[in-house]
């Protein structure tokens, strides 16, 4: 611990953001950087704690308090390194993730917990810009192939793990870019692409084969794949949208999140896109139904493509501003969360049902919905769910975007065919060592977890690397996730 007092001496000042009549009008990134000092100061907030709940809070285990140490040093090449021997990618990690280590900091009991995804953000960000991070191909080759479907953040984790551990390995990724919902799901201004494009660089420079525009399935035969590799690794993450039965949900201009989402990342790379196909909110009435991560890329999206208006409707209650008592620290705060995208604007509404939808010539023009009111929880323990009488309202609405989460994994085609086992949710069912009901195949990321976090989804991609070299070799050097997250 560099400095005992650092946590009583610095506050959580995290960087600064550029002001939002600025980076609205572009898709660029739109936080600025921190000086050395004030990294230093920032990394100097660490406790030390005799038990670092971080490491509880963050899947992947990382050694926080350790290269927020070195960073207080100025030993910024030290804390790469740290840093990197539990996480492939943490200039992802440093950008997306909620970060639920620092809802388990031991500052937060009382205080503003140390800021650790922007510390990580500025340690990876320095590697890149000093050099530090290199291609590290193997040195043996194993002679064994694996093949990874899926070029997300879980595909991508195991593939370098493996690829590290002397494994050839191919990754098959059905769309024309590599990176999964890295790149086509996560908009720019949280995300911007060439981020994500020196990481698969560095891979291809360490033997990393991609193949893209490959539906494992349809375009290429599962049985392929058995034929051709030692074992096959299953990252497709889980893709299929919960969907809205009401009336009307046919009517042209109600789109799913993620449509929307990809679209716009593909036009901003440069693709083209019929102008009778494109999904904007320029100009428009926007409804979001869902008040999630995907609910608020989708607002920060539509406030850049100049909407109109823009209203979010959740259907559970608002959050408390502070933890109630029955979710005491250390537990992921259940509290009303404001990103970036709710301070550029937008009207945030909460226990809303949607009731049906109307238009005319086909196309959507209005919202109709319901408030609700809840009570205590029904014999299943879920809350009961009660229409407010009288409070029937409807709402003008060009465009309407459902972002209301995903459901389980595609089962037709690749999964179909591998003939694995699903578990009662319908996700890829695995044993500890991320090994499917079919030997030789593994399931890692969403595919095998169900929607959660990109953090999660390098760490399930950490683990079965491990488990795919285990059992490939008999014997794996790879380290195992130690979080008990």
């Amino acid at each position: 611990m560099g400095k005992p007092t650092g946590f009583m001496e610095k506050g959580r000042q995290p960087p600064e953001r550029i002001p939002v009549i600025e980076r609205i009008d572009n898709s660029r990134e739109f936080y600025k950087g921190w000086t050395e000092q004030q990294a230093r100061d920032q990394g100097a907030r660490c406790m030390n704690c005799a038990v670092p709940f971080c490491h509880m809070g963050c899947p992947l285990g990382n050694l926080i308090p350790q290269w927020n140490d070195l960073v207080y040093r100025g030993q910024w090449e030290s804390a790469l390194k740290a840093l990197h021997s539990t996480n492939n990618f943490p200039e992802f990690t440093g950008r997306i993730c909620p970060a639920p280590c620092e809802a388990s900091c031991v500052l937060a009991i009382n205080q503003d917990p140390v800021t650790i995804e922007y510390i990580e953000k500025a340690i990876s960000d320095r590697g890149w810009k000093e050099g530090w991070i290199i291609p590290k191909p193997p040195t043996i080759r194993t002679g064994k192939k694996v093949a990874v479907v899926g070029s997300g953040p879980a595909g991508l984790a195991a593939a370098q793990q493996l690829n590290r551990a002397g494994h050839t390995v191919i990754v098959f990724e059905r769309d024309e870019r590599i990176g999964g919902i890295l790149r086509f799901g996560i908009p720019d201004f949280k995300l911007e692409k060439h981020v994500v494009e020196r990481r698969v660089d560095q891979m291809v420079q360490e033997g990393v084969e991609f193949v893209t525009r490959v539906h494992i399935g349809k375009s290429l035969p599962v049985q392929e794949l058995i034929a051709n590799f030692d074992a096959i690794c299953v990252t497709g993450g889980s893709t299929v949208p919960r969907d809205l039965d009401v009336p009307g949900r046919d009517l042209d201009g109600i789109h799913f999140a993620m449509d929307y989402l990809t679209q716009q990342n593909r036009l901003l790379a440069g693709e083209r896109v019929p102008i009778e196909e494109r999904i904007t909110a320029e100009g428009k009435r926007v409804v979001i139904l869902g008040g999630g991560d995907t609910g608020a890329d989708c607002l920060g999206t539509a406030h850049r493509q100049g909407a109109e208006v823009v209203h979010q409707f959740e259907i559970m209650p608002e959050p408390p501003s502070e933890r109630p008592s029955d979710n005491p620290w250390p537990e992921w705060p259940k509290i009303l969360m404001t990103s970036a995208a709710h301070e550029e604007g937008g009207i945030r509404d909460y226990n809303i049902l949607t009731k049906h939808f109307s238009g005319n010539n086909d196309v959507v023009q209005k919202l109709h919905g319901v408030r609700l009111e809840w009570g205590p929880p029904d014999d299943s323990g879920r809350p009961s769910m009660a229409e407010v009488p009288g409070s029937e309202f409807e709402i003008e609405a060009d465009l309407v975007l459902l972002a209301m989460g995903f459901l389980h994994p595609e089962r037709t085609g690749m999964l179909a065919d591998l003939k694995v086992e699903l578990d009662p949710r319908g996700n890829v069912a695995t044993d500890e060592n991320k090994m499917t009901s079919v030997p030789g195949v593994f399931a890692a990321g969403d595919m095998a977890r169900g929607q959660s976090l990109v953090v999660w989804a390098l760490a399930e991609g950490r683990e079965a690397a491990r488990g795919i070299d285990q059992y490939l070799m008999g014997k794996t050097s790879l380290p195992r996730v130690l979080s008990s997250a």
